[in-house]
């Protein structure tokens, strides 16, 4: 098991720092310049002082070395848009805010997706099981920017204590979140529905049953342990997706969080902030999937043998 996280482990610096070099090059081979526009024209002398301060006048070689030690200390440089915060200090306030949107979102589409992919299989062509289907196909049809802006006009519009945007209490959370766990909730829903149609016909089921165990032991010891190692094995990129959806979803809602951030800057050309942001991003979906990695060697010991035999 230590050889295989070690090895998981490794993968993962290697990917981050594929992340880090191709958002280096890509930053750089953007034609332009990020502190002169059409409309702000930058006297030469102030303008040279501006790329001595970020190092642009430096060779891109020499640029890359700098970037690649400073990304060891964890240090992402200064905003060059902002004179008052660095780098670190906007992913210090941004990030606790879209961390919270998205384990919020995670929670729900774990509680309600599992739950409704349970009570499908258990009702097979029946009407709970058309109704959670119909549930998950339309969760997997409608993108989270069209459903928050439904919920913006149908549901904030009409309901006084749901606020339309904003960010500090938690009723602020409620629409986003749930516009981001839709589309998860729906997969995990069709995921499990799947793995429990499988695992109810399988025979150690029904030896259980003929021990004269319980329905619901049978269904809870058994089945739903067995069915949502698929849902388990896919939090991962599930959480990558959340990441990608709440840009948007923040930029609708007006909260303040990364996401929110990392689009101001795209369109302000940070060129630090926007390069900070995608490595930092990085690092948080790598240690993600590493740990979910782990928790499904730990759930199913199966894997654990099977790693170790390797």
């Amino acid at each position: 098991m230590a050889k295989y996280i070690l090895k998981r482990f490794a993968l993962g610096i290697v990917t981050i720092w594929a992340v880090i070099t191709i958002t280096f090059i890509l930053m750089h081979s953007v034609p332009g310049n990020p502190f002169a526009t059409e409309s702000r024209k930058i006297p030469p002398n102030i303008m040279e002082n501006l790329m001595k301060k970020y190092g642009l006048d430096k060779p891109k070689s020499e640029q890359y070395i700098m970037y690649l030690k400073n990304i060891a200390k964890f240090d992402f440089g200064e905003s060059m848009k902002s004179d008052s915060e660095t780098v670190n200090q906007i992913i210090a306030r941004g990030f606790p805010v879209s961390a919270r949107l998205g384990l919020q979102s995670i929670l729900i589409a774990l509680i309600f997706g599992p739950a409704l992919g349970a009570i499908a299989a258990l009702y097979q062509n029946k009407i709970p099981d058309y109704v959670a289907m119909i549930i998950s196909i339309i969760g997997v049809s409608v993108p989270s920017f069209v459903l928050g802006s439904f919920l913006i006009q149908f549901v904030a519009t009409k309901v006084e204590w749901i606020p339309i945007g904003g960010w500090g209490e938690f009723r602020h959370t409620l629409l986003p979140s749930f516009a981001l766990a839709v589309m998860p909730l729906a997969r995990f829903s069709r995921l499990m529905r799947s793995s429990m149609l499988e695992i109810l016909g399988q025979d150690y089921i029904k030896t259980a049953k003929s021990k004269g165990i319980s329905k619901f032991a049978v269904i809870m010891k058994h089945a739903v342990r067995n069915a949502i190692l698929p849902i388990i094995s896919i939090l991962g990129t599930t959480v990558s997706d959340l990441v990608v959806g709440s840009f948007v979803i923040e930029k609708i809602f007006g909260i303040p969080g990364l996401g929110q951030f990392f689009t101001t800057s795209v369109f302000n050309r940070d060129y630090t902030l926007i390069m900070g942001v995608t490595v930092f991003y990085a690092l948080v979906l790598i240690s993600a999937m590493l740990l979910v990695d782990i928790a499904y060697m730990l759930i199913d010991p199966r894997i654990r043998l099977t790693k170790e035999g390797h």
